[in-house]
């Protein structure tokens, strides 16, 4: 269930659904039915609206690697399935073959360097796919894909609750089991919807790669102890610009649980 917390939070409780929680503060009509995304209605839609327990798809592509577009596809037909965040990074090692990655960042191939030791990899590469930080799939496989999205979706947890405020500015992280060596809360901010780019030089050269969920930042808005805490978002976000907040695990990756603060 959902309601209004103290100080203008607005309160996201963890169930098991495949659809989406609406916070009930905003007093609309909402129906929630398994496989289907509930929507609110009137003028005074809630800003918040946080898949429970999700399935989080992190895609590690590139613009310059000649395999990755179909992979690309597969991540944004799921990206519009209700109760998964679909995120898309682009990495930065593929620029030596003449086209310099228009979204990638550092950043972005040193958290996917940081999967390769819990996900027992003897290298990382592109596409990969990793699904709730607890597996990799390779990103165009779609019948694997797609079966470790479904298995994940089916796994019962029992996350701690993420809290965003009415304002915007702030997250709360409810009491929970902290995993071995803690945990941490990242934010995730990128750009909802597909974006598309042309490449000049490189393997693609010649081609419109079109991507989904772009991801502009990534930042660690600090530590969680299974106790309950807040944490001040990014500022000086963008009207186009979602965030992901991710509680994760330390040590193994893990993601615990997520939520989506859509676009103001």
């Amino acid at each position: 269930m959902s309601g209004a917390g103290p100080a203008g939070v607005v309160k996201v409780r963890a169930m098991r659904t495949r659809g989406w929680i609406i916070p009930a503060a905003a007093a609309l009509a909402v129906s929630i039915a398994a496989g289907s995304r509930a929507q609110p209605s009137g003028p005074a839609a809630p800003r918040a609206a946080v898949p429970a327990e999700p399935v989080v798809v992190e895609l590690f592509t590139a613009q310059g690697c000649a395999g990755c577009p179909e992979a690309n596809a597969r991540v944004e037909a799921l990206a519009s399935t209700p109760g998964v965040i679909a995120l898309t990074y682009a990495v930065d090692y593929w620029d030596y073959l003449g086209w310099a990655d228009t979204f990638a960042r550092p950043e972005f191939a040193q958290r996917q360097r940081a999967y390769r030791r819990p996900l027992k990899l003897r290298a990382i590469g592109t596409p990969q796919v990793v699904i709730d930080g607890r597996r990799q799939v390779p990103g165009a496989l779609e019948a694997a894909l797609e079966a470790a999205v479904e298995e994940e979706a089916a796994r019962r947890v029992f996350p701690p609750e993420i809290e965003f405020r009415e304002a915007g500015d702030r997250v709360g992280v409810g009491s929970g089991r902290a995993p071995a060596g803690g945990a941490e809360v990242v934010a995730v901010v990128y750009r909802p919807g597909p974006q598309t780019v042309e490449i000049e030089r490189g393997d693609n050269r010649g081609q419109t790669v079109r991507q989904v969920n772009v991801v502009r930042s990534v930042r660690s808005l600090g530590a969680w102890s299974g106790r309950p805490a807040l944490y001040d978002l990014p500022a000086g976000l963008g009207p186009d610009e979602a965030v992901a907040v991710l509680v994760q695990a330390r040590a193994d990756r893990r993601i615990l649980n997520g939520a989506v603060l859509p676009p103001g």
